[in-house]
């Protein structure tokens, strides 16, 4: 009996589905984009991202807070920001920024980036720069020479005690602040404290000593964020609840406290199977602060949220070759990709993190059972069932009609954490990477953003 890759997907996941659907020649289309045609003429490895699908995710969990706000006669605002650590690059930037809306840093390089942006009028004196996490001397001078130069919308966030005199000596202008609260973590790590932040207990004493007698500086607002994202748990629940009690206790001694920050954290689709229901977790959150707020007769705070690879992560893909099949004994087929996971795809490698995997072409042939292997000479270089908790089926290997295969769902992270520029392991080459835009009439147009390193490159970087 022919039994294809095709009946394969569709008897185990509904599909087509939105973003992934087939050619009349059964090869894959991301978006529209024919990934077949795509790998063709780039060749391959190849990282793409298609920008559209930022803004509709951006404009898409806008349009549910509003919408919650409505159903629930909330009296504050939301304010989208976007988590730039997820991705710096200058084209994700770009399509972040023509959605109005905010950014959220971690280091002084970010800062950079910032007054790059306001030189070019993207970043203007309504963008809110939320400066988060640990910040060294560097970072501190950085957001004050940004306050101090008149970006006065810039907000940051304590992280320890300790930066509220720093910041103090560095900014010579009135300016506001945010605290940090150090939630709890899950029973399952190994610690039980998040090092980030100022813990729930502390933080009402110390705004009453350092806080509640200064002139120049206003206390706005207080920042959640759940490491492990944002899950209708009662893990979830449990730390939201006792970061809007802080909210709550603060806010009858601190009038100017009118915000909060649940972070980021909103999961994005991993699997074709994935399944959740992001309008009731906007919706339930927003209602869980306001009784809480009623019940205690304080004003519901503005909400802010940073969400991160949420924005950027489904916006992009790469695509492997299959350069050959090696049976390395009765039940083990090693289908070896054209590049390595630990460089170009170093989640799935570092923390065991799935991604799409879906067969480019072929579509219509029978199929087999495989594990995948990368060009490195490392035994960790690999993607099989570990990652996707089910066997890894695809079109059967063909030395005559080459395989491709694509990652979906990988633009968070993978460039900063593989060492985007630099020595990759193995001196296994960066891969090329291509822009997906539409005009104005909705066409698709492709550019290269980069080159796959050379080996020239790769030897100045170590000195020869």
């Amino acid at each position: 009996m022919n039994y294809s890759y095709k009946n394969h997907i569709e008897q185990n996941y509904e599909f087509p589905q939105a973003g992934f659907e087939l050619t009349d020649k059964n090869t894959l289309l991301f978006h529209k984009v024919d990934l077949l045609e795509l790998a063709q003429t780039y060749g391959t490895p190849l990282k793409f991202t298609y920008l559209p699908k930022i803004s509709q995710n951006i404009n898409k969990v806008k349009d549910l807070f509003t919408k919650a706000i409505d159903l629930l006669d909330y009296k504050g605002t939301y304010q989208f920001c976007y988590c730039t650590k997820s991705s710096h690059f200058s084209y994700i930037l770009d399509e972040v920024l023509k959605n109005k809306v905010n950014i959220e840093t971690s280091s002084s390089f970010d800062i950079d980036i910032v007054k790059n942006l306001i030189q070019k009028g993207k970043v203007t004196s309504d963008t809110l720069v939320l400066c988060n996490g640990y910040k060294p001397k560097d970072y501190i001078q950085s957001i004050a020479s940004l306050i101090n130069s008149g970006h006065s919308n810039t907000l940051p966030v304590l992280d320890n005690m300790d930066e509220l005199a720093l910041l103090q000596s560095a900014i010579d202008k009135d300016f506001s602040i945010g605290i940090r609260i150090a939630t709890e973590e899950e029973p399952k790590f190994k610690f039980y404290t998040s090092r980030l932040g100022i813990g729930y207990k502390d933080i009402p004493t110390f705004y009453k000593k350092h806080l509640a007698r200064q002139d120049r500086i206003t206390l706005k607002m207080l920042h959640f964020f759940i490491g492990s994202g944002i899950r209708d748990r009662a893990y979830y629940w449990n730390e939201l609840l006792k970061c809007i009690k802080v909210y709550v206790e603060v806010k009858k001694v601190c009038p100017t406290l009118d915000s909060l920050n649940i972070g980021g954290g909103m999961p994005i689709q991993n699997s074709l199977d994935f399944d959740f229901d992001y309008e009731y977790m906007i919706y339930e959150i927003l209602h869980q602060i306001k009784l809480l707020c009623e019940e205690s007769d304080v004003a519901v705070p503005n909400i802010y949220t940073e969400f991160g690879s949420y924005t950027v992560g489904e916006s992009s893909g790469i695509i492997y070759k299959i350069l050959s099949q090696k049976k390395q004994n009765d039940r083990e087929n090693w289908n070896m990709i054209n590049s390595s996971f630990i460089t170009s795809l170093p989640d799935s490698w570092a923390i065991n993190k799935k991604f799409i995997l879906l067969a480019i072409n072929r579509w219509n042939k029978n199929y087999e059972k495989v594990q995948l292997g990368g060009l490195t000479c490392d035994s960790d270089d690999f993607y099989n069932a570990k990652q996707e908790q089910n066997a890894i089926y695809l079109p059967k290997y063909s030395e005559q009609n080459p395989l491709y295969i694509g990652f979906f769902h990988t633009g968070a992270y993978q460039e900063t954490l593989g060492g985007y520029g630099g020595i990759q392991h193995c001196l296994i080459p960066r891969v090329k990477h291509i822009l997906i835009k539409e005009d104005e009439n909705n066409h698709i147009q492709t550019s290269v953003f980069s080159q796959e390193q050379n080996y020239k490159e790769a030897l100045d970087l170590l000195g020869y």
